[in-house]
């Protein structure tokens, strides 16, 4: 979020504000990125605003094709860029003190659906502020304006993990923590545990051969510039690390399983250095366990809002490769004990509402598994999930959500033990036996997978391709990794084709497609909300 905010726009905004009279009067016109508007990073920037005007009109033409995919190309900006346009007016009155801090915040758009030439004759055929229709907003306690959707009983229901400073209470886990961020996943993670192995060993002794070079030198130098370290991708943490002369070994105790995207396991490699922010992954998923965790869409999140629970490490960028994530483990990192993340204070809160002290913690788990899968829960609360970690509503069948979502938990993390949907395998006339992957595709009509030139898995039903994640469903995650790829500034071949298993990518989709069959239905017999509690 804080990096968000280095955009020189806003920078512009600051500079500009600074320069009008304290006391006003004075008015401060912009065109510039509209990301302000709305965006969960610009709460910030709107609180300032409130204290630095008394009037703020806002005019947002749109044209954000990143945010909406509803756009083709960037026939729909008025400039041709791909993020949103807007014109604002922040009007300082002549005013004795500060500010208010509820300014007068009017707002207008064009329609989403105009092209650029119709927002310019709407332009000019408004010409001035006059001529616009405005809406006055009412901005909430988060310095929100536009606050269409959100759901004012959101704030009312039991918040996922304990609020920071709060200890163990107030909320369902004690801890949670952003996905893996490694910088350079084509070190750190990789499908064969030997390939990852190499990358991270020839990692260490260019870092060490960089680190001895420096020290040797006289005079500061790029660690970049050495031919054989180049492929390293330094980042601003790795460069500290070398500043601060952090030595490395490689330690075949940091490997660990970890799930890169949805049903799609590696072997990442879970040490400072090699990963920019390791954050809780070491703790949270010890090497000889399978202590499960929840992962969801982080705060911002651009895509649908998804959730998925892991037996593994996940990288940040789980469901959806331009969202972050975060994930909420079973297990205390600090005490190893299986259910021991979920609060005392939750369980005690569980037990009253229901008047059921059978409850237990695992119980809870899942019932907070199934719940987010709802999807009168995703609709009803969509927009507070684009800006908020999700609450939690006490549903009136509790018992019924547990069990939905102990099966669904069984499913996900062990997919590879499912059964496997009977698709039928369709060979190609004259084509010698084969069974590698290289990269796959889906039929034109949606109803098979073109594994590659000898085969085609045909027969996958409409149910399927309903379970999605983030943008894509769960086969197209499986269709879009299970490739063959090099990395370009390292040379790393990362190949999920197994030399012990020819079967295994074939069994793979198999299995992927009746979890997804029997999540859809699963998701489709979950008890009702209707009548669901707050806190």
């Amino acid at each position: 979020m804080v990096n968000s905010l280095s955009d020189p726009y806003v920078k512009a905004f600051r500079w500009a504000t600074d320069r009008l009279p304290e006391k006003g009067p004075g008015i401060l016109a912009y065109v510039s990125n509209s990301s302000y508007i709305s965006q969960l990073a610009g709460d910030g920037m709107r609180k300032h605003l409130a204290r630095d005007f008394d009037a703020i009109y806002v005019l947002d033409l749109g044209g954000n094709v990143r945010r909406n995919p509803k756009l083709s190309g960037t026939t729909h900006n008025v400039f041709g860029i791909q993020v949103g346009v807007a014109i604002g007016f922040f009007v300082r009155r002549n005013r004795a003190g500060a500010s208010p801090s509820a300014p007068e915040v009017y707002y207008a758009r064009t329609g989403e659906d105009w092209r650029r030439d119709e927002k310019y004759r709407f332009l000019e055929t408004k010409i001035d502020v006059g001529g616009v229709e405005w809406k006055r907003v009412e901005p909430d306690t988060k310095h929100t304006w536009l606050t269409d959707g959100l759901r004012e009983d959101f704030d009312s229901l039991v918040p996922l993990v304990v609020p920071a400073g709060a200890g163990r209470t107030g909320g369902i886990f004690a801890l949670a923590s952003n996905g893996l961020k490694s910088q350079r996943d084509a070190i750190a993670w990789n499908f064969n545990q030997d390939g990852l192995i190499a990358g991270i060993k020839r990692f260490c002794t260019d870092y060490s051969m960089t680190q001895a070079m420096r020290e040797a030198s006289p005079d500061p130098f790029d660690p970049g510039s050495i031919a054989s370290a180049t492929w390293l991708k330094w980042s601003d943490t790795l460069r500290a690390h070398l500043d601060r002369k952090t030595k490395i070994a490689f330690d075949e105790a940091r490997v660990r399983p970890g799930v890169y995207r949805p049903f799609v396991d590696q072997f990442v490699y879970v040490a400072p250095l090699v990963v920019d922010r390791p954050g809780h992954a070491a703790a949270c998923f010890p090497k000889h366990s399978r202590w499960p965790a929840i992962v969801v869409s982080d705060k911002g999140a651009r895509s649908a809002f998804s959730v998925l629970a892991v037996a593994g490490v996940p990288e940040l960028h789980l469901c959806a490769s331009t969202d972050g994530h975060q994930y909420f483990p079973a297990a205390d990192p600090t005490t190893g004990v299986g259910d021991d993340n979920i609060t005392d204070w939750s369980l005690g809160e569980f037990r009253r509402h229901y008047a059921d002290d059978t409850i237990t913690k695992w119980n809870i788990f899942h019932y907070v598994y199934a719940l987010l899968h709802h999807p009168d829960y995703r609709t009803r609360y969509e927009a507070n999930l684009r800006r908020e970690l999700p609450r939690i509503p006490f549903a009136p069948d509790f018992h019924g959500f547990a069990r939905a979502g102990e099966r669904l938990m069984t499913l996900h993390v062990d997919y590879e033990k499912q059964a496997e949907f009977p698709l039928r395998r369709i060979e190609a006339p004259g084509e010698k036996l084969n069974l590698r992957v290289e990269k796959m595709k889906l039929t034109r009509d949606r109803s098979g997978i073109v594994y590659n030139d000898f085969l085609t898995l045909a027969g996958i039903p409409p149910e399927a391709l309903e379970y999605r994640l983030g943008n894509r469903s769960a086969l197209e995650w499986i269709i879009d990794q299970y490739q063959v790829s090099t990395d370009k500034r390292s040379g790393i071949t990362n190949d999920p084709n197994r030399l012990d298993d020819e079967e295994a990518i074939v069994r793979l989709i198999g299995q992927v497609t009746q979890v997804s069959v029997e999540t859809v239905k699963i998701v489709k017999s979950l008890p009702p909300l209707d009548g669901a509690a707050t806190s």
